[in-house]
């Protein structure tokens, strides 16, 4: 399709998302009335905060995923299309509040001819790297580490520089390190594992590695177990972020239970407990970030479209929660991922529920949505 074509269809799709309005407070309280009236029909009350709707995306978009924030503040948008993929997957840049094409015909995988980039984040060599899930296409560990090369701001070309992850899905980056979540990294003696990889900027730059599949490979800082609910979900460990103090986190989404991760000075492993949370129960956890200012940390808990906040001594709220919505509005639909920026909350809506997921179904708006934190 001609590129100027596909910006006016997709600028078109974003226009009804890009120009809302704010809401006066007496225009608060009526569609909070509005809302608590409606909840019976669409099991749609809200716990907390409002969320506002970005932008809604054309159904190839249909899972938006990871976000990271792009040198010149602009935000860059992974949609892996895993709810439908005959649409390709794609990278948005999210620009104020609207979204436009980054990069399109992202390299496939040889074997399973699809290209599925998750969480994403740039590097100090000013490059893109993003975490591939392949695991729904193929689980014989053919999920892989990608780069976007970057020159004078857009994308020159993506190249593999790690191989024979099975579902690689956090990203971050500390320094020259880089660490990326393998929620399925199950060992010989731990079928329900998971696992935090560790690189350092120069073996990245030199490329070619290919981890060792159920194996503590050495680029394996730390594993996990999930314990099995009644969602049958034994994905481990999923979003990654990192505190003021260092200290690496991370979440099973499996099991909701949260992790830190304490490193050396060279960012290899030092320790890691759980961290003992009190008040509200978080069942799930998939994208999290960490506020570095307060270090609170902002988790999605995609089983029960919800974002909760853990603070540093543990205690938990909830920051939002909606019962099962099509995200019609900026309604919670499966929250996968959040990035802050300044004040701004925002909110990737993956909506491709598991079992017992208060999430029902896959179906169009496919949305992003933001809440403007106190």
């Amino acid at each position: 399709m001609n590129h100027k074509l596909m910006m006016v269809l997709l600028s078109g799709a974003l226009l009804a998302g890009c120009q809302q309005k704010k809401n006066t407070p007496q225009e608060e309280q009526k569609a909070a009335a509005t809302d608590s009236a409606a909840a019976a029909v669409d099991t749609s009350a809200r716990v907390g905060a409002t969320p506002k709707l970005l932008f809604k995306l054309p159904d190839k978009y249909n899972t938006p995923d990871g976000l990271a924030l792009a040198p010149n503040g602009n935000l860059i948008l992974s949609v892996p299309n895993l709810a439908d993929n005959k649409y390709p997957a794609a990278l948005l840049e999210i620009v104020g509040d609207s979204a436009r094409l980054f990069l399109t015909n992202l390299p496939v995988q040889p074997d399973t001819k699809k290209a599925a980039p998750m969480d994403l984040a740039f590097g100090p060599d000013g490059n893109l790297y993003y975490a591939e899930n392949q695991y729904e296409n193929d689980k014989d560990f053919k999920s892989r580490l990608m780069r976007v090369r970057i020159r004078g701001g857009k994308p020159s070309g993506v190249e593999t520089v790690v191989e024979n992850f099975a579902l690689a899905n956090g990203v971050v980056w500390k320094g020259n390190d880089l660490y990326v979540t393998d929620s399925q990294w199950d060992l010989p003696d731990d079928p329900k594992g998971s696992a935090i990889m560790h690189f350092t900027l120069s073996e990245l730059t030199k490329g070619g590695i290919k981890l060792k599949p159920k194996t503590m490979d050495p680029h394996v800082l730390t594993t996990f177990t999930t314990a099995v609910n009644e969602t049958g979900v034994d994905n481990g460990a999923d979003g990654i972020d990192y505190d003021s103090k260092g200290r690496l986190y991370t979440g099973s989404f499996g099991d909701g239970t949260l992790y830190r991760i304490t490193l050396k000075p060279d960012g290899s492993f030092a320790s890691k407990e759980i961290v003992a949370v009190k008040g509200e129960k978080i069942p799930c956890i998939d994208g999290l970030i960490v506020d570095r200012k307060t270090d609170k940390v902002y988790v999605c808990n995609s089983r029960e479209n919800a974002i909760q906040v853990v603070a540093p001594d543990g205690t938990v709220t909830t920051l939002a929660r909606n019962g099962d919505t099509d995200g019609a509005g900026g309604k919670l639909d499966q929250p996968a991922e959040v990035l802050l920026k300044g004040n701004r909350l925002y909110i990737s809506d993956f909506d491709k529920p598991e079992k017992n997921f208060v999430n029902q179904k896959s179906d169009a708006p496919h949305t992003e949505s933001y809440i403007d934190l106190q």
